[in-house]
Order: structure tokens, then sequence, then C-alpha cells
């Protein structure tokens, strides 16, 4: 008998009946393993693990290699994970349509039918990240916003209607809904799955993959799932298992309670502060104790949305009654919740676990007392800053040097104002606040730190302040839900007056969709080199996400945000200097207008109406006017109209059953030297495109005028304008170029080619067309931030076969060799810098060997110097698994997965 079948028991459902379940005491029973003290998360991919044993995705030896993991043990073993459904967000959704869609040509070409390329698991997609903040503090922001989003993705939106009618598994969540993590936790989950066999139906736990690296907040409900690249998405769609090291488990134990006035948003930067010191990159997280205990479900919401920024795979919360209690409030059903507490019950799953009660690789703790109220930045979401001390803080980064991760200007400078053509009376100067922002999933899906944020607005107009007109305030929450609790409340008309009127329902800021500022302000910024500021409730920070012209960007808390606007500026001390003057004439401080948690909790009530709930999410086309105008194209294979938003992707051309195999590297020259933490917003295209840029040349030639480029993600379905964006971000530092006669970096997508400047693109274009390959060198934690597959794919249709880095970061690693583009790791203190190459050599890599390639080798990389010498290194190959050796000899995932299907239609 199979472990599958061998595990099958039954379980009662209290109202309900009586369901069958995978139990996972029997592995026990069976001689397979004891899994009473196995984290969390563990047993539930085990669960998966144990269903899904078929003895060909999954074999026997799987289980019973993850049933026996160990703490300290050896991470040599590859987990062939099946997820039960995939999230997709548009701009990553959109490629990953493109590929689908792409996939079905090729198999109509070939003579097959194409409709065997079709999603084995449901696929949800969430427009959630193409509205842009254009109009702002006005009662109609919205309807402008979305009009305008309508108008420039029209084309997109009619692809993604093709593909609803396509496709039998694919479901697209319109514009003007929410976030799509947000829409994930209130509506998409809906606790345990249910599958209808003819003996009965059998529940298992939820599971997903996303495509954007936030998809942890799932995590919140105890759901195992984690953002990856389109590419590893699109695999898990098609049926093949997500596959991954087995991991170490970090426990992170909280106890006590948050301080009076202390948010979640400043316990998640303490945590997100804390866990990047410990190093938990790759690992899950998995919280416990009686602190763990006490947060709502949007308090772990907003904690485990975090995990990419402290590196994890993972932030989990296991199941408790507070899960159950949110499911209530959230509208879900009587029948699912029952199924869901029984399930977690029988699995003996249910509860937070105590100290000693699970074996973790290793255990933190923090007090939840000793959390304090806090911003983070100016550059990164871990550099935390106690509020208190952000006044020095700015001051000390403003003439510290650029390489300390200051500004280096001169301390005189601190205190200049200059004045601002066309608005009289207006001056700016360092610290300002330019935009100010609640945006973003990591504090939109939380009433406690939105009604705070409407009750500090509400008690601020009362006392007669104001947020000056030139700062670019906006309210974009997570769903349709949090408009109605404020309303309710009474506290959206003081947020608006305060400038935070509502502007659109998506990640707006946070991704860079905060729309330009003023011509006049962008002028006074940059013609006199202003360190300006964005003050925003998101949860990333990287240089020139925000605004290209705004260098100093800070995560706050809702409220804070509110009050900063207020300041309207972040070198100000808020603990002990005025917010502003008060209609009475007398200084009013931060701490006058500071909502209790008293007051905060006597609102909440209004968030937790179920019936709200499943009223906003019964009909998201019901009186969406701009959505039901979209036409929608028919027919099994797409026919790829002329467009420059849509377009056929190139990764099948030439396709044939045969794989290529593994192809020599040699002769290979450095496209770009790179230093550390090179994030994905650096090489992925991203925000605006510039009009002298590759891309925005492209478009020109096209036809498109300048005011209709849209943004590199609204494009990102046509790999033309991709291609041209990759490693062309404003702030990428390519250490090849000299330095200024300033001795500071020239910032952008540049390169040298025959020792003279030209842009990354074009030197790419050259090297290809002298077919010669090009690698990447890097330094440690490249390709940290967002799960953009772009970063990945541009690498690869740029001709870049190898990346040789100091250390990667998960998905991007992942995504690298799903796109046929080989990671190669220093070895010891190894790296470019110390190997003193400076671009000008020529590169081989050695052993790279179609019948020898295997996880984690080592090859030797060889540098042959301008000079005749030469010099062979050690590098570590992160082509990490046995599948992804696969992978690589196909080219990349995406050949591998359609030459499956095509076998067995």
């Amino acid at each position: 008998m199979s472990v599958a079948a061998a595990t099958l028991k039954t379980f009662h459902i209290p109202g309900v009946g009586t369901g069958r379940f995978h139990d996972l005491h029997a592995l026990e029973t069976l001689g397979i393993g004891s899994v009473k003290r196995l984290p969390v998360s563990i047993r539930l991919v085990l669960e998966s693990l144990v269903r899904n044993c078929d003895g060909v995705r999954v074999e026997e030896h799987h289980v019973r290699e993850l049933a026996n993991w160990q703490p300290q043990g050896k991470r040599t073993d590859e987990i062939p994970f099946v997820v039960a459904r995939v999230v997709l967000q548009d701009f990553t959704g959109v490629p990953l349509l493109c590929d689908l869609a792409a996939m079905r040509s090729t198999a109509a070409e070939m003579g097959k039918n194409p409709k065997a390329i079709e999603p084995l698991v449901p696929v949800d997609l969430v427009v959630d990240h193409s509205v842009q903040v254009d109009h702002y503090g006005t009662p109609d922001a919205l309807r402008k916003n979305m009009e305008l989003e309508f108008a420039r993705n029209r084309e997109r939106y009619q692809f993604m209607k093709w593909g609803m009618q396509a496709f039998d598994t694919f479901r697209v969540i319109p514009p003007g809904v929410g976030i799509i993590h947000q829409v994930n936790l209130e509506y998409l989950f809906r606790g345990v799955r249910r599958q209808d066999t003819p003996e009965g139906p059998v529940y298992y736990p939820d599971t997903l993959v996303g495509t954007d690296s936030h998809t942890t907040m799932i995590n919140a409900v105890g759901v195992v799932g984690w953002g990856v690249g389109g590419i590893e998405a699109e695999a898990a769609m098609l049926g093949q298992p997500i596959y991954f090291l087995t991991p170490d488990v970090v426990g992170v134990e909280l106890v006590g309670s948050l301080p009076e006035g202390v948010t979640a948003t400043d316990l998640v930067l303490t945590i997100t502060e804390m866990l990047r010191k410990a190093k938990v990159v790759g690992q899950f997280v998995e919280f416990f104790g009686e602190g763990a205990a006490s947060l709502s479900v949007p308090d772990r919401a907003t904690i485990a949305n975090m995990a990419p920024e402290y590196g994890a795979t993972m932030g989990f919360f296991p199941v408790d009654e507070k899960t159950v209690e949110y499911l209530r409030a959230t509208g879900r059903t009587e029948e699912e919740i029952a199924a869901f507490e029984a399930y977690f019950r029988a699995q003996s799953l249910f509860g937070m676990p105590r100290a000693g009660e699970i074996d973790y690789t290793r255990t933190l703790k923090l007090d939840l007392s000793t959390v304090r109220a806090s911003l983070a930045g100016p550059k990164r979401p871990q550099d935390r800053i106690e509020l208190q001390a952000m006044k020095s803080n700015f001051e000390t980064l403003f003439s510290k040097p650029v390489s300390e991760n200051g500004f280096g200007k001169s301390a005189e400078e601190l205190g200049k104002r200059y004045p601002v053509p066309g608005r009289e009376g207006l001056t700016l100067g360092h610290g300002d606040v330019l935009i100010a922002a609640i945006t973003s999933c990591t504090n939109t899906s939380n009433p406690a730190v939105l009604i705070a944020a409407g009750l500090l607005a509400k008690k601020a107009v009362e006392k007669g302040l104001s947020v000056s007109p030139h700062i670019k305030t906006s309210l974009a929450p997570g769903s349709r839900v949090v408009t109605e609790y404020l309303q309710k409340a009474g506290l959206l008309d003081p947020l608006a007056q305060l400038g935070f009127a509502l502007a659109g329902y998506g990640c707006t800021t946070c991704i860079g969709n905060a729309g330009d500022l003023a011509p006049e302000l962008n002028q006074t910024i940059t013609e006199n080199d202003l360190v300006v500021a964005a003050v925003l409730s998101g949860n990333r920070n990287f240089e020139a996400r925000i605004h290209p012209n705004i260098r100093a960007n800070y995560l706050a808390s809702p409220p804070l945000v509110v009050a900063f606007a207020i300041a309207g500026r972040v070198n100000v001390d808020l603990t002990s200097e005025p917010l502003g003057t008060g209609a009475d004439g007398k200084p009013v401080y931060l701490r006058d207008i500071w909502p209790s948690s008293e007051e905060i909790h006597a609102v909440l009530p209004y968030a937790n109406d179920p019936e709200v709930f499943r009223r906003l999410y019964r009909d998201f086309t019901k009186d969406h006017d701009l959505w039901n105008a979209i036409p929608a194209p028919t027919g099994e294979v797409y026919n790829w109209p002329k467009s420059t938003y849509i377009a056929r992707p190139p990764f099948f051309d030439d396709f044939s059953m045969q794989p290529p195999g593994v192809q020599p590297i040699t002769g290979a020259k450095a496209l770009l030297l790179l230093g550390d933490s090179v994030t994905t917003d650096h090489i992925s295209p991203a925000g605006s495109i510039p009009e002298n840029s590759p891309a925005g040349q492209w478009l020109k030639a096209h036809g498109v005028e300048r005011k209709d480029f849209n943004s590199y993600g609204a494009r990102r379905g046509n790999h033309e304008v991709m291609v041209r964006g990759t490693f062309a971000n404003v702030r990428l530092k390519n250490l090849m170029l000299p330095p200024k006669p300033d001795g500071s970096r020239i910032e952008g997508g540049y390169t040298l080619l025959d020792g003279k400047q030209t842009t990354v693109y074009e030197a790419a274009m050259a090297y290809r067309e002298r077919g010669i390959p090009t690698v990447v060198f890097a330094g440690e934690e490249y390709g940290t931030g967002s799960s953009r597959d772009w970063a990945a794919k541009g690498t690869m249709l740029l001709g870049i076969r190898a990346v040789i880095a100091r250390s990667f970061e998960r998905i991007h690693r992942s995504n690298l060799v799903g796109m046929g583009v080989l990671p190669l790791q220093f070895l010891g203190e190894d790296s470019w810098q110390k190997l003193g190459i400076d671009g000008s050599e020529t590169f081989d890599i050695l052993g790279l060997d179609e019948a020898r390639l295997a996880p984690q080798q080592q090859l030797t990389l060889r540098i042959r110097r301008a000079d005749g010498s030469t010099q062979e290194v050690p590098v570590l190959s992160r082509i990490d698994t046995p599948i992804e050796v696969e992978y690589y000899r196909h080219g990349g995932i995406l050949p591998y997965v359609l030459r499956q299907i095509l076998a067995r239609v």
C-alpha cells in the first residue's frame, strides 16, 4: 500500500459530517518517522509530500527524508513541493500569461493540441500594480487615476480577458478591488481545501506560491507559501513541483505585549532589523510563544508580509483561535470555518506552540515590551531608526560618505533653502517631505494602524493643523473594505482634509507608482542637488524605487506618515519638537494627537463586519463600468496583434523536442562589475521609462509619444521594451566605469565597450553580434528585492551567460537557473575586487560539462588578462538541485516544461 493510501483516515467536522485526510500521525505507525516535534511549517510541507506521493513527482524517499528532518541536519535533500494554487499580480502575471500563450502558439505550430497547455491548479491574477498616483488630494482622485490606468493599460486588460476565456482555471480580479496580498488574505484563502472523490471528500491544507515576494503575508493564517519568480510559478501552474532544499527553521519566541502607542509597524521594523542581523536568509522563520498568541491576525500579517525584508523564505504563524476568529470576521461560511478548525485539530496542529514543544534549528527571542516607535531608512528596510533619533540620524547621514550609506553632503548645506520657480513663498530644503503615502500591503491590511491614522488625522484637523499642498499625499488601501470601515467610523473625511484622499486600490507608491512630482519641484531638487524625502507605510525603500529624485525614503506606520506630512520634514524629533501650530496659535505636539489603544479598539468593530466582506467580494464586476467596457478577445490560441504592450516572447523560437544541452562558456567579457546589495530593482526594468533610454528610443521609433510611455511594469508583456531596460536603473553603479573627478561614481545603465562608455543594452547587443558571451560580476546579496522574473529574463536576453557573485538572494538565483543563466559563487574571501578584475579581461568557465553537470559542483574561473597572464580560481556552481540541472540542460525551465507536456500529447 502506498504512503498516500496508508495515511488516509477519517475525521469529524462539527455540523458538517465526516471528511478524510492524510493523517501525519500514521507516519509513526508506518515506521517512517515521528512528526510531533517537527516545526509546524515542516509538517504542512510534509502533508503535501504524503498526499502527492505518486512515485513520479514525489517518491517515498522524499517523505522519509522530510519526516526525519533534523534541526541541525545537513541540507542536501531536495523537496518536491506540490502547491494547491498560484496567485499572480499583474506586472508578473502578464508576462507569465504571455509565456503560456506562446506555448500554445508553439504547440499549435507543431501540430499538437494547444489545450494541452492548461494550468493544473487554480490561478488567480489580481490587477493591483497598474494604478498610479497621478491625481491626489481631491475627491475625484480615485476616478481620475483609474480612468488613466484603463487608458494606459487597455491592451493589457484585453489580453487578460482573453486569458480568462482561454484557460479553464485562470481567474482575474480586476483593477480597483485591492492589493493582491490583502485580497488573498481576505477572500482567496478559504481555509482548508477540499477534493471530492467517489469515496468522499478529502481535506488538505491550503498551500501556494505567488509571483510577488510578499506572498508570505498569507503565512499569518497558517498557510505555507512564499514568493517565486513568474518562471517557477508557471511551472507550478503546469503541474511541476516547486523544488527547494530542505530548510533550516528558525523559531522566534515572542513574549510580553506591545507598549501603549506602539504599532504593528514598529514591531515588524524591529523584527526585520533583528532577523537581518541573525542572518535568516533562505530559512523558514516560525513564530511561537505567548506573545505570538496575543497578536491579532492583521498584526501577524504585517510581520509575515515583510519576510523578504528580513530575508526569510517564510514568516510563519501556526493556526489557533485567533485564526478562526479572523475567518469568521471576514465572512467565511460556517462550513468552511468548521472544516478548517476540525482539520487542524485532527492533525494536532491547532494552537500556538509554547517554548520547548518544538525542535528548531535555533531559537531567537523578542520581548514585545521593548519595541519602540520607529521608522526605517533612508535606503533599506532593515535600517531601523527610533522616532526620537530621526533628526540626528538624518543629519549624520547627510554628511556621511556615500560609501557608508550617507549622502556625501557638507553639513553647512543642511539648513539652506531654495525658492521654487512659479510658487510664490514656497522654498525647498534638505530633509523636506515631498511624498507622504499610506500605501502597501504591509500596513493597509491592518485595521488598527489605519484607524490610528484616521484618528490622528481627526485630532489634527480639530487642532487646526494642515499639510502643505505641495506634498504629494495619498491613501491607497489594500481593499475596498478599508474605505468602508473608515467611512463608517467618520475617519475618511479628516484624512482627506489633510490631503490623504482616496487615490486608488493598489500598490502605488511602494512599487514606484507614486506618479511624478510637479515639474517645478523636480527642477528645484535637481538644480540644487537636494536630498528630499518620502515617508510611506510600505515595505520597500530601495534607492530610486519611490521616485528617481527622492533620495531619502522612510518606512513608517500610517499614523506616522500623517504626522510627518504635517511636520513637512524628516529632520525633526517628533518626540520633543512640535508638529506645527494649532488654530489657537499654540504649538501642537505628536503626543497631543496620538490616539490611545482604547480609542483604536473602540473603532475596530467597524472593521470586523462579515457581511461587508461578503458583499464586496461577491461580484467584482458589479458597477465596474471601466472593466466591463474592455472587449474580450476569444479563441484557444492568441493571435498576437501588433502591440507595444504585448508581444510573443522569444523563449520558444527555434524550439525542438531535443534539449540543447550544456554549452561551453569561453572567451567571455565582463558586461558589469557590481558591488554589494544590488537588488532586482537595479537589475529589472521598473518605474518610468526615460525618453533618451534605449527603451524610450524604441518606443518613439514605434510611434509612441512620450506622454504614453507608461511604465516598465505596465509593458512587461513586451520583451523588446524590457530587455532594453534591464540594468538601466538610474542608481545602478557599474564599477567598471572610472570615477568622476570628484571621486563619485557614474550612475545609470552604462558600461564600457572597447574602452568607450555606452549603454549596457548597446554593449550587450554588440557582443552578441560578435558572438562573444558576457558575464556579470557582483558582491554580496546579489538580487535582493522583489521576485521579478524580468531580472532573470532580461539578463538572458542580453546574452549574459553567467553571474559570478559573493552570494545570491534565493528567488533571483533560482530564476537565473530557470532562464538558463549560470549563477556562480566566489569561494572563501575571493571577490572580483580582490582578484583585481577591471573589465579588460577575458574569462572561461572550466568544468562545465554535459556528462558531469551536478548540483553545487566546483568549477574553475580562468581569468585571462590583457597582459597575457592567466589566473584560475575555484567557484561554486549555484545550480543547487538535480531538477535545476535538468532545467539548465534544457535551456531553462520554460522549454523543459513545454517538452514535458508535448511529449505526453
